[in-house]
């Protein structure tokens, strides 16, 4: 995410390494590059050039304290500025009607039907929703199909009618289904095009007259640059929505839509899509993603999304295992699925503060971690619990067994090992701290 930005601002922020304090020349240099990476993220000039006017004001002004450097200095400011680029604060969803009705938009292409079933079981599973996805698409017999199979997939019902051609007939009918069915949210997914055209913009304002929604959220692919922007600026002029939705955040997207959407429409930036999953779904933090940009990590959303995914119960079965070195190779697979929950791991990766720049060239896929558990699924229940027993003979069964060879079988057998020996370690020394602790307390 933002991989080629990050790189850039930080050539940019190395010119003024060394340097005992801010001027205007050193700090002109600095900015001249932070503008071209905005330009080559496909940010508008003039939000680009408004953007570094602000931060050379603000540095100019700024009283450099001797703690900090003036690259340190330069760096907070455009965090600061970036954060209020892109909207400052992150903006809740509106969940208030009785049902809440929310109203899908965008170009055919941009993830929508997609968003839909993932806004469905975001409202499903974190805000214990009852909710209704209904099929406004009438012209891609595709799209119905596809909301369809979300909605096995998240569990939620959804509302369909492929004998009509009428979307506000299909969405008003589904508003009376879901009162009936005591639904609390019904998510109209709506038909896109190729290109904004006149029909289009027609069919989306009579659905929204009619159905009055109280949150009407874009979609917008965030993989199209400026031209997103433009896509999305002339939505607002016909429907006035609440808020936008950037998909495809983990493809290779320059940024320029993330950055400067919410200057140009003054429309909040409301949830991200970073993958395929149902669960690959953000809340937009503007701050946290001015973070990620300036390649200091996202620690906050790192850890929420350990805590949504990682069972408390289980955690705690898990440390008396470590505690009685009984940790196996069950427990091991169990933690790799848990981790695999969490989303696509260079993503994941990237939210560690530094090792986004450190792994930029290291390919990170979702594939990681086959072949370990394919070598696991070849132990018999035995070998998972006590490892020590899989000698030579078992090594070469396990190898066939997975479609691995002896090498990756030994190696992680080691490593399985290694981390048995620092999660004995690292108990031990919390043992050691509490005691330590209770005879200082003792003392007192």
């Amino acid at each position: 995410m933002f991989e080629n930005l990050s790189d850039k601002f930080d050539k940019a922020f190395k010119l003024l390494k060394g340097q005992g304090r801010i001027t205007e020349i050193n700090v002109a240099e600095t900015l001249k590059e932070v503008r071209k990476a905005l330009l080559d993220a496909d940010v508008n000039y003039k939000i680009a050039k408004d953007f570094t006017d602000r931060v050379k004001e603000k540095a100019m002004g700024a009283q450099v304290l001797t703690a900090i450097s003036p690259g340190q200095l330069l760096v907070k400011i455009t965090h600061d500025e970036l954060t209020t680029l892109m909207g400052g604060q992150k903006t809740d969803i509106n969940i208030s009607g009785n049902p809440t009705v929310i109203l899908i938009a965008g170009l055919q292409g941009s993830g929508k039907t997609t968003f839909s079933g993932k806004l469905a079981n975001y409202l499903k599973t974190k805000k214990a929703k009852q909710v209704l996805l209904v099929a406004g698409d009438v012209y891609r017999p595709a799209a119905i199909n596809q909301l369809i199979v979300l909605g096995e997939q998240t569990g939620v019902e959804v509302f369909a009618d492929t004998e009509s051609k009428d979307p506000v007939d299909i969405a008003r009918r589904a508003i009376q289904h879901a009162k009936q069915g005591a639904k609390q949210v019904v998510i109209i997914d709506t038909a896109g095009r190729l290109a904004v055209d006149e029909q289009m913009m027609s069919e989306i304002a009579r659905v929204k007259q009619a159905v009055q929604p109280q949150e009407t959220l874009f979609v917008v692919d965030s993989m199209t640059g400026q031209d997103a922007v433009n896509t999305a600026k002339a939505f607002n002029e016909r429907i006035d929505y609440d808020g936008v939705v950037l998909t495809k955040l983990d493809g290779d997207t320059r940024g320029g839509a993330a950055l400067t959407i919410r200057s140009v429409v003054n429309k909040p930036i409301k949830f991200v899509g970073t993958g395929e999953k149902m669960e690959a779904l953000d809340i937009f933090y503007p701050e946290r993603m001015a973070d990620r940009i300036l390649g200091m990590g996202d620690v906050v959303s790192l850890v929420e999304k350990a805590q949504e995914n990682f069972d408390e119960e289980q955690a705690r079965r898990l440390q008396k295992k470590i505690a009685k070195n009984t940790f196996s190779f069950n427990d091991f697979y169990d933690q790799i699925q848990q981790i695999k929950k969490m989303g696509n791991l260079k993503d994941l990766v990237g939210m560690i503060p530094g090792m986004g720049k450190m792994m930029k060239d290291v390919e990170v896929n979702d594939d990681a971690f086959k072949s370990i558990e394919a070598i696991i699924q070849s132990m018999t229940p035995a070998e998972k619990e006590d490892p020590a027993i899989i000698n030579g003979s078992r090594r070469k069964r396990i190898a066939m067994g997975s479609g691995t060879d002896i090498t990756e079988v030994n190696k992680l057998l080691k490593q399985f090992e290694d981390t048995r020996k620092m999660m004995r370690m690292m108990n031990d020394r919390g043992k050691m701290a509490s005691l330590m602790r209770g005879m200082q307390a003792m003392k007192r």
